[in-house]
């Protein structure tokens, strides 16, 4: 911290007295039960930034900062693991490995496992931002022709198409794989629903590492049951109790044949999190110096609704 921000005064929340808070101009908030829990920080009128180490900024309660606060998530940081993890993903879900780990545990040799290739296939990227950027530089030795969605529509680099968000059904039509990467805002809640999920081919390989509250829970189980050729990934879920380290299964995704789920771990790795403070750090830093923080989001875009992360 010193290193990063020279000369500016810092300290934890859980080692001061509210008292000392006053005079805080920028607050480093990780999760929001461990960092806040229920403290009210309108009170703190120097308080002009708060920056998350996280990069969703969804439950954050807008409402108990002073008005005027500027926040932004950590955006970027956790990019080329959460990528890694979607590719190993939709690996794990197109060469069927854990029925194939089943069948060596077996010893049997065949039938084989019903292999997809991601090679020269389609892969349409929800949420085309520095996770899906990363996403897609690591699906370009499959050769793969890439789709991205973003809200304008407007080509970005790493792929050869692009959709506004509000075309999300069509741009799933063509689609292969579907990875969605997405932040949970207003707009993207439960966007992956029976409708979407009916216009994407049957044998498509949806990933989702972004937030699970875009996909509506019940609406996958369904197409998953009802669709056998289709198959899902999944590294995020509904009902996450961080606290209890618990995942609460109200569908029972893992008894599926054609689902492969891990949890909640993609940015997780040796050096993640020393890279992954150093990138929040660098957007304080900029704070301080005056110039305009990286990755400001509009707190009317989420709703404040409570979180466990």
């Amino acid at each position: 911290m010193s290193q990063r921000l020279p000369g500016i005064p810092w300290g934890y929340l859980s080692e001061t007295s509210p008292s000392e808070w006053t005079s805080a101009e920028a607050l480093l908030l990780g999760s929001v039960e461990r960092d806040l829990g229920k403290v009210d920080l309108r009170p703190l009128e120097s308080l002009r930034f708060v920056q998350r180490v996280y990069t969703g900024m969804d439950g954050v309660p807008f409402d108990r900062f002073p008005k005027g606060v500027r926040f932004a998530g950590n955006v970027g940081a956790y990019a080329p693991f959460v990528a890694e993890h979607a590719v190993a993903l939709a690996l794990a879900a197109a060469r069927e490995v854990p029925r194939a780990h089943s069948l060596v545990a077996a010893g049997t040799l065949r039938p084989p496992p019903s292999n997809r290739l991601l090679w020269r296939q389609c892969a349409t990227i929800l949420g085309y931002g520095e996770i899906g950027r990363a996403i897609a530089d690591r699906l370009q030795p499959f050769e793969m022709h890439i789709v991205g969605v973003n809200r304008t529509g407007r080509m970005a680099p790493g792929c050869s198409g692009m959709f506004p968000a509000d075309r999300l059904v069509d741009s799933l039509r063509g689609a292969d794989f579907v990875f969605d990467s997405r932040p949970l805002t207003r707009l993207t809640e439960s966007t992956i629903d029976r409708t979407a999920l009916e216009a994407m081919k049957p044998t498509a390989v949806f990933v989702n590492i972004g937030r699970a509250g875009t996909v509506r829970e019940e609406d996958l189980y369904r197409h998953l049951q009802s669709h056998p050729e289709f198959r899902a990934g999944l590294d995020v879920w509904w009902h996450e109790d961080f606290a209890a380290g618990r995942i609460e299964h109200r569908w029972p995704f893992p008894e599926l044949p054609n689902f492969v789920g891990t949890p909640h771990c993609a940015g997780f790795g040796p050096g993640v999190d020393s890279y992954v403070l150093d990138q929040a750090l660098a957007n304080l830093a900029r704070f301080f110096a005056g110039q305009d923080p990286r990755y400001v989001v509009d707190p009317s875009e989420y709703a404040t609704n409570p979180t466990t992360q």
